[in-house]
């Protein structure tokens, strides 16, 4: 349900030739030389709960700091939460949603986007649409930020960015896999790993033989159920419900150009006219708790990942993602009728 925009406009008004850029990051790559394997991870701090921040920081940071002082930590950025709910209240209603200015090389971007299979068939439920939106104005849901990964995706983009660069950013085309292993563990289990924290399941297909090739089956097909594991298109994606913007997908992307200075970027937006609807399109974290999404007077919003106040720094013990695929089968007769 993606129609190609009447209009093109890849640099709203606000946006200057020169990006704006963000002060560095804090902390410094981590050292991983003659020690364990350490990435190092941004965490917003003051929402959500305390006991969620303790949770992370005790299973994942290398030096996890006593729970007190963490405490302190969080309190002062709830602290700092509560004078934003005053001060910033609404800031996430209403964000500018701009059309984009057709030109023949954005044209083209635009086309070689929508002419991708992950585009026409993930994005055919809900109206969408492919518009330019403020960063600033994002709602978001991920509460950490992987910063080793954020630095790999700066390196390869370098400091002064095209407008193609940006459109290719935010929806890339290439769609880079990550390195998965993946076998049978028993006759009816398979395990799949991958470093990328974006693995998942993503659902279950029924197949015919002909949808089979260069495989010889173990006897006549009539029929073939898949069991699909792989990754998201991470196309730069947000939820439009209720007149607010909350991020889905490409929050490191978003984080990465955010900080290189770009303060707008082409997104595929999903409508959502409903609740009721939200689970088709939006995370589990939104789905779940709506109100604080679509309601609270100052959610987390892209911007806070930049603020001191409300993050933490620290490293954190490189961990691999492992989905595990189990099916059963069951045959029996039962009496024709």
């Amino acid at each position: 349900m993606i129609a190609l925009p009447e209009t093109l406009d890849s640099k709203p008004e606000g946006t200057s030739t020169e990006p704006e850029r963000l002060p560095p990051m804090e902390g410094q790559p981590v050292s991983r030389t003659n020690q364990e394997p350490a990435n190092e991870s941004l965490y917003l701090i003051g929402r959500p709960t305390l006991k969620r921040f303790l949770r992370f920081v005790k299973n994942n940071a290398m030096r996890p700091p006593d729970e007190g002082t963490l405490t302190d930590e969080w309190e002062a950025a709830f602290e700092f939460v509560r004078t934003l709910e005053k001060e910033e209240a609404g800031v996430a209603d209403d964000p500018p949603i701009t059309k984009l200015e057709v030109t023949p090389k954005s044209e083209a971007l635009l086309t070689e986007f929508l002419n991708d299979p992950l585009v026409r068939n993930g994005f055919n439920t809900l109206p969408s649409e492919v518009a330019i939106i403020e960063l600033d104005r994002l709602v978001v849901y991920q509460h950490h930020i992987d910063l080793t990964y954020v630095r790999l995706l700066e390196r390869e983009l370098g400091p002064i960015l095209s407008e193609e660069q940006i459109f290719r950013t935010a929806l890339m085309h290439d769609h880079p896999r990550p390195a998965v292993k993946w076998s049978r563990v028993h006759g009816n289990s398979f395990v799949f790993m991958s470093p990328s924290d974006d693995m998942r399941f993503l659902g279950t297909m029924s197949l015919k033989a002909s949808n089979i090739t260069g495989y010889a089956p173990p006897g006549d097909l009539a029929g073939v159920v898949g069991l699909a594991v792989g990754f998201g298109s991470n196309f730069l994606n947000a939820i439009y419900a209720e007149n607010r913007l909350i991020l889905t997908n490409g929050s490191h992307r978003a984080y990465a150009l955010r900080q290189l200075g770009v303060t707008h970027v082409p997104c595929i937006i999903q409508h959502v006219s409903l609740r009721e609807k939200l689970e088709v399109g939006a995370a589990s974290e939104v789905v779940d708790n709506p109100d604080y999404y679509l309601k609270h007077p100052r959610p987390s919003m892209l911007k806070d990942y930049f603020t001191p106040k409300l993050h933490k720094v620290m490293p954190v013990h490189r961990q691999l993602r492992q989905v595990r695929i189990k099916f059963e089968v069951e045959e029996s007769n039962v009496p024709a009728f």
